[in-house]
């Protein structure tokens, strides 16, 4: 007769040890931090009486991007507000995107109007 081969009992030992040094790795190579944030605030409809606040309108396409008309690049953008903040305290810039904008080109428009004092961003959704 054949004898039969007993069975092992199955280790956990090292499977154990595998979790745990893959926990490990994911723990150590996560970021628990925020990465830079820009806040947004959406224009509204509906007037609250006059203000002391300039208005600017600033079109961004994917190409291009005009305040008030005048074509402007990412470079002299702040150039362009700056020399509006002269005229009055406070500046509001209304933000109005163009059907082929993508997500990173508004960024990198929020990021450098972010770094002006006095200024108020709303953008436009559609």
């Amino acid at each position: 007769m054949r004898r039969r081969a007993q069975r092992r009992r199955l280790s956990m030992t090292s499977l154990i040890d595998v979790i745990f040094l893959l926990l490990l790795f994911f723990m150590l190579s996560s970021t628990f931090s925020r990465f830079a944030e820009v806040e947004l605030s959406s224009a509204s409809a509906g007037g609250t009486g006059p203000s002391d606040t300039a208005l600017t309108f600033l079109q961004l396409g994917e190409d291009s991007l005009s305040v008030n008309g005048k074509d402007e690049t990412l470079d002299s953008i702040e150039d362009a507000i700056q020399s509006l903040l002269q005229d009055t305290d406070e500046v509001s810039v209304v933000v109005s995107l163009k059907d082929d904008v993508s997500s990173q080109r508004l960024t990198d428009l929020l990021v450098v109007l972010k770094a002006i004092d006095q200024l108020i961003i709303n953008v436009l959704g559609s």
